[in-house]
């Protein structure tokens, strides 16, 4: 319209001048002079170029008017689980439901779907984990027993352990999920292959997390998780925290899981259990959570998933690479992290005879015995 305008300034012969000046087709240039002198009602459209209203290519949706309501019904009988539905088994990507509308008649393409989901109020989206599945009759009950002990040992000032073991890692040059800041076109070089027979062994972190203090031991181990090995981090904790901050205490409360190396029907978790009670000379009480509710575990939010974040992008490609990061785990809130390694050899398939089991002086509650329980030291 700019040009337009220009070459009705310039009067006769202006359209040619204004074509050989810019470059632009004299059919156009006519065309937009047309307009002017036409007197049309024009509008600034979003790009601040000047069109007549209602001018412009149509959208498709305005000359098949069929188009988003078909595409409506595949994405509900996608969603509903159709299984005759053609796009019921394949990806659901906009390449597919632009195939799909064509086959039946309304020729589009992706990027024409993409815009109309988005229009349509659709976005893309991850799946989002909230069903925990069947829950145990005496979850409630459980938990706030466990709350009820917490608060008794915080008040008499013993320690509150949160304990499980962290998602084994391969040790070597793999990927790790993540983004970090490096050197532009420079990304760390990893295998393209996560095969465990290229790494240097494995790292498996066992951490205890102290409720309530936002401290914590991580015991990374390179064999395999099992009770003794559970307990030996535990054992850690006392030797470079604890016995530091709590010289006073008389009884230690763990808060684990039900499975893994810290089973609540472990055998062999509570005959070393009754070693480290013995060593110590305290009461180590154990309050399980629930079947299903590993996630409400304080220290999975309160330091697993920080120790996450500081390795996000890092590859572990050595055990001190492993030990070092996660040491230097910490968050705003005052969290702070000692690491250790351990070189024990772990055995599994280890039986408890039932005599062993008979000399563990295990005190049952109550409340739900086979989830919580006192160990008392042997005299």
């Amino acid at each position: 319209m700019f040009v337009a305008d220009k070459a009705l300034d310039q009067g006769r012969g202006g359209i040619s001048r204004l074509s050989e000046l810019t470059g632009m087709s004299r059919t156009t240039i006519t065309k937009a002079v047309a307009e002017l002198n036409s007197r049309k009602k024009l509008a600034v459209v979003e790009w601040g170029r000047i069109r007549e209203v209602g001018g412009g290519r149509k959208k498709v949706e305005d000359t098949d008017p069929g188009l988003p309501v078909q595409l409506g019904k595949i994405l509900e009988e996608t969603s509903a689980g159709d299984p005759m539905n053609a796009l019921r088994w394949t990806n659901k990507s906009t390449e597919a439901m632009a195939a799909e509308l064509t086959r039946q008649g309304h020729p589009v393409s992706d990027k024409t779907v993409a815009r109309c989901l988005r229009e349509m109020g659709y976005s893309m989206q991850l799946n989002q984990k909230t069903r925990e599945g069947p829950q145990h009759r005496n979850r409630d009950q459980q938990f706030r027993y466990i709350n009820r002990q917490v608060a008794s040992f915080r008040k008499s000032g013993d320690p509150v352990l949160s304990v499980d073991a962290k998602k084994k890692e391969l040790v070597g040059p793999f990927k790790n999920g993540g983004r970090t800041w490096r050197p532009k076109g420079k990304p760390h070089r990893v295998n393209v292959h996560d095969f465990p027979s290229l790494a240097e062994g494995k790292a498996i972190p066992y951490g205890a997390y102290e409720v309530g203090e936002d401290r914590a031991v991580v015991n990374v181990g390179v064999t395999h998780d099992t009770a003794e090995f559970a307990v030996e981090s535990i054992r850690r904790w006392w030797k470079l925290a604890g016995c530091r901050r709590k010289q006073a205490a008389k009884r230690i409360l763990i808060c684990a899981d039900g499975g893994g190396s810290n089973s609540s029907r472990s055998r062999t978790w509570k005959l070393h259990l009754q070693e480290l009670a013995d060593e110590l000379g305290m009461a180590i009480t154990v309050c399980h959570y629930p079947p299903g509710t590993s996630k409400w575990n304080k220290i999975e939010h309160r330091l697993f998933s920080f120790i996450s974040l500081t390795w996000k992008g890092q590859p572990l490609i050595n055990y001190e690479t492993v030990v070092n990061l996660i040491g230097a785990t910490k968050t705003k809130s005052g969290l702070r992290v000692k690491a250790v390694l351990d070189t024990n050899e772990y055995e599994t398939g280890v039986k408890v005879t039932k005599s062993q089991m008979e000399a563990v002086c295990i005190r049952r509650h109550k409340t739900h015995p086979d989830w919580n329980y006192t160990v008392e030291p042997r005299a």
